[in-house]
């Protein structure tokens, strides 16, 4: 059949509009009937495709697909996220470094501290750490610490041990000369806590060094302190303590610990007042919620050199917090007396009764309860208290005896 048969007003069969080239199929429904022209493609009136026809034909409109509204809800909530960790790593970082022993110091003082030892039966081991109190921060050229304080620390039963080893106290440096245990801050943090180590006769986990000149600001951040005075007496700087609690400021706590000469225990005296300012701050930091510990612990980064992180604070703190069980802290100071050898004041131990007192110690015992039963593990540990390196006579029994001041006098 010719292309021209069953023409139909002219029109040839295989360009009706009607008929599919095939014989019998419709034209598709998408192709508009203007489209397609009944006459010769050389004819004037001839319609073409046009490039929009094509494009009509061809390509068709998706609609753009949006992510549910909850979707996009969790991606914004991601980048806030991911923003704000990015921010607290930095924070971190940043007091991290601030609070570092650093350089050569601080890879002795890796060394010399020592993991702390397990204990059957317990989650988390009891350890030991040094605290020194110090009025110098950058460097230890010529400084010597004020404070010497041995903490055995149980989160496992949340009590802590403050222990003051007196600054005076005397003992034998590496070298073999004699001096005084404040003066081992001289060769740096490892020195102290080696030093500290050998007179306890327990290893040492941590290292802590604090600014008591910074801390008045902290405390004053904390919103003062509440410290037992024991006696009543006004400090060389005026103020004016009277006997039982009372809440100090940065300021009166600061005299409050350098006070020495106004009240009756001397040197030992003063010791137990920066035993009982430690333990305030300690409970202070406690009382505040979880949200402020961050700035808190931002605040003693400024007067704190340690081994210790931002997270290991935080960390104990919540873990105390925690626990539901409040905070036990016992406070002593190494049975001592005071003594002169060569023009020289010193501090001797009393090393039978340190002895004992560290067993105490080691087995979570009230340090000062002398008539306490001690654990057979302690009585036969011989490295406890045992003073290695002290330089006092090892025959003190007179000498303590006749001593112008020893441990015994201090107020309480």
């Amino acid at each position: 059949m010719s292309d021209f048969e069953n023409e139909q007003d002219g029109v040839p069969r295989h360009m009706r509009q009607d008929v599919h080239p095939s014989g019998s199929d419709p034209a598709p429904a998408s192709v508009p009937l203007s489209a397609v022209s009944p006459l010769p493609a050389d004819s004037a009136a001839a319609r073409h495709f046009s490039q929009a026809d094509v494009q009509q034909l061809t390509h068709r409109e998706h609609p753009k697909r949006r992510l549910p509204l909850a979707a996009r809800i969790l991606l914004v909530l991601a980048g806030v996220v991911a923003v704000a960790g990015i921010a607290l790593a930095v924070w971190v970082g940043h007091i991290d470094s601030s609070m570092a022993v650093g350089g050569s110091e601080g890879e002795a003082l890796s060394q010399a501290l020592e993991a702390p030892k397990a204990v059957e039966g317990e989650k988390q081991a009891p350890f030991y750490m040094v605290i020194i109190g110090s009025d110098s921060r950058d460097g230890v050229a010529g400084s010597r610490s004020d404070v010497t304080m041995l903490a055995r620390v149980d989160f496992e039963h949340t009590t802590v041990d403050l222990i003051s080893i007196p600054r005076d106290t005397m003992v034998s440096s590496q070298d073999g000369s004699v001096e005084k245990i404040n003066a081992e801050y001289n060769n740096g943090p490892a020195a102290t806590v080696e030093a500290v180590s050998a007179f306890a006769g327990v290893p040492i986990s941590h290292y802590m060094a604090m600014n008591f000149d910074d801390l008045g600001d902290v405390i004053d951040s904390l919103g003062g302190i509440t410290v037992d005075v024991p006696e009543e007496f006004t400090s060389r700087e005026g103020y004016h303590f009277s006997k039982g609690k009372q809440n100090l400021d940065g300021s009166q706590a600061f005299s409050y610990v350098r006070d020495r000469y106004n009240e009756s225990g001397g040197d030992f005296g003063r010791a137990q007042a920066q035993r009982q300012v430690v333990e305030a701050i300690a409970r202070k930091v406690l009382e505040s919620p979880a949200t402020a510990l961050p700035s808190v612990v931002e605040g003693l980064a400024e007067s704190v050199s340690t081994d210790l992180s931002v997270t290991d604070l935080v960390s104990w703190a919540t873990t105390i917090k925690g626990s539901g069980i409040s905070l036990k802290v016992y406070s002593a100071i190494t049975p001592s007396y005071s003594f002169s050898q060569d023009g020289e004041s010193y501090v001797g131990t009393m090393y039978d009764e340190w002895r004992a007192m560290m067993q105490r110690v080691d087995a979570g015992m009230d340090p000062n309860d002398t008539s306490a039963a001690v654990p057979e593990a302690q009585a036969n540990d011989a490295a406890l208290g045992a003073a290695t390196n002290a330089a006092s006579p090892r025959d003190y029994q007179a000498l303590a005896a006749n001593a112008g001041l020893t441990t015994d006098d201090v107020a309480r």
